[in-house]
């Protein structure tokens, strides 16, 4: 491998390790998530789930896509689903993020991570809704899990929770019938409100 490109490998891992230190809106342990951790819970996910769902997705692109969907999050910050400022600028944000942060490697491997962030972004293919859906499972059961701090502070209803949740549930079993029975524990708790 030629030193520039083992360089420039070297220097992105390095990168990614910030990632570390992005935080989201869910509670772990008392403290807030990062996003590496969420990242590395939503691909226990899919190696769990890969095999219950018709049709197997290709689980190798699918934890691809895991590793790298939310690696913009390092300059773009992460954004709270539920932000309606935010989310306003989120598609811009990360975008000229996914174009700086990828750009720092090597023309072929910046092409192949570009690749799997956008598919994952379009979610156009089963992979991508796949992968999507373990992310969308992982935040929603996150959240109920820490007593949903976040959902309080904005008053979440079940309602408009479900547009979120809607093409995780749509992928079926197992993600419906899991899902489903958060919604039932949140809605008993007084997570989010009718």
């Amino acid at each position: 491998m030629p030193p520039d490109r083992l360089a420039a490998i070297q220097g992105f891992l390095n990168l990614c390790d910030r990632l570390k230190h992005v935080h989201r809106a869910a509670r772990t342990q008392g403290r807030l998530e990062n996003s590496a951790e969420h990242a590395w819970h939503v691909a226990m996910i899919a190696v769990l789930l890969a095999e219950e769902v018709d049709p197997r997705p290709d689980l190798a692109r699918v934890l691809s896509m895991i590793a790298v969907h939310d690696v913009i999050e390092i300059e773009a910050g992460d954004t709270f689903a539920f932000d309606e400022a935010g989310l306003l600028t989120q598609q811009a944000r990360e975008q000229a993020a996914a174009a700086r942060i990828f750009g720092t490697l090597p023309p072929d491997l910046a092409a192949r991570l570009s690749t799997l962030w956008a598919e994952f972004e379009a979610q156009d293919t089963p992979d991508a809704r796949f992968a999507m859906g373990c992310d969308r499972l992982q935040g929603f059961a996150q959240q109920v899990d820490c007593g949903a701090p976040a959902w309080k502070e904005v008053g979440l209803t079940r309602a408009r929770s479900l547009k979120r949740m809607q093409p995780a549930l749509d992928l079926g079993p197992p993600f419906a019938p899991m899902i489903e029975a958060l919604y039932t524990r949140a809605m008993a708790e007084g997570l989010l409100r009718e």
